[in-house]
């Protein structure tokens, strides 16, 4: 008699696909939150597996900054072309104009935190009950604090402290006319799961995550990349280096690490000698100890 056996990528694309399919079944208007980053593509890659051969049942969300990589915008609009699901965007820009909030000044000035009112417009105009999103345990303590089905309180709020338990995988969706929920079906999956899943699947993704040369500033121990949104100090220098990024965000505050990895297998090898989480090179995490969980409790993705 043969073994039925699931190697540990298959089971941890199993309880992901488990989760996306209960959110399905226990929302009544689901997105995914979808920032170009290689955690969003996973998700949006293991939505397309759960529901083939329909088509994706949800739409994409992504919370536009302004200040984005022209990579990232370019790859987010020719997949959603290619998968044929609808793009909801909420506006950073669109909420500075309108008064919603206030533009940070300075060299250090960022448009990370403002994401949040953006996000909480765009899912109460939209309608939205849950947002699925690509966060992970291991990318940060506040993030590992999270279950599964994060409830949101009517103020988009997130209290860690309050949560419902998820035994034996049962899930619990109910919620308040007003309130909604974020869910996180790879949760469980660390940055080498993300690459070895990646790699195993053959999944596109931008190209500023391989290797490649490109004009930056050393600015809070990463390479920040050169744009028409950086402000330099008499003291930095735009200089040319090879690198690449671990994680996406803002352009402003994403840092790049050298790096000779321009093929997924270099960057396997790569990620496993790392001892630090790819969060260690956006700055807008090094402005307090609490600074993610800050942000979180405000309704932060």
């Amino acid at each position: 008699m043969s073994k039925y056996y699931l190697n540990y990528l298959d089971e941890l694309e199993s309880e992901a696909i488990y989760i996306l399919r209960e959110v399905w079944a226990q929302f009544q208007n689901p997105v995914i939150l979808f920032s170009g980053g290689k955690d969003s593509i996973v998700v949006t890659h293991l939505a397309k597996k759960a529901f083939y051969p329909a088509k994706i049942p949800f739409a994409l969300l992504h919370v536009d900054t302004g200040h984005n990589f022209p990579e990232t915008m370019e790859f987010r609009d020719n997949l959603v072309k290619e998968l044929g699901v609808k793009l909801l965007v909420g506006s950073v820009q669109e909420a500075i104009d309108k008064g919603r909030v206030m533009e940070e000044r300075g060299k250090n000035a960022s448009r990370n935190v403002l994401q949040i009112t953006a996000l909480l417009d765009a899912i109460e105009s939209n309608k939205i009950d849950c947002a699925i999103g690509g966060g992970r345990r291991d990318e940060e303590k506040a993030r590992a604090k999270e279950r599964f089905f994060s409830h949101r309180d009517e103020f988009g709020q997130w209290d860690p402290k309050n949560q419902r338990p998820e035994l034996w995988n049962l899930l619990n969706g109910k919620h308040f006319q007003g309130e909604h929920f974020r869910a996180f079906p790879i949760s469980n999956w660390t940055e080498m799961d993300v690459w070895n899943y990646i790699k195993r699947e053959n999944i596109a993704i931008p190209s500023l995550y391989f290797a490649h040369d490109r004009e930056v500033v050393w600015r809070n121990d990463s390479w920040i990349p050169k744009s028409e949104f950086l402000k330099l100090d008499g003291r930095e220098e735009i200089v040319t280096k090879r690198i690449r990024f671990r994680t996406l965000g803002d352009i402003t505050i994403t840092g790049g690490i050298e790096s000779d990895a321009d093929t997924l297998e270099k960057i396997v090898d790569e990620v496993a000698t790392m001892r630090h989480t790819e969060r260690g090179n956006r700055s807008d995490d090094k402005r307090s100890e609490s600074s993610m969980e800050d942000r979180k409790r405000e309704g932060y993705f």
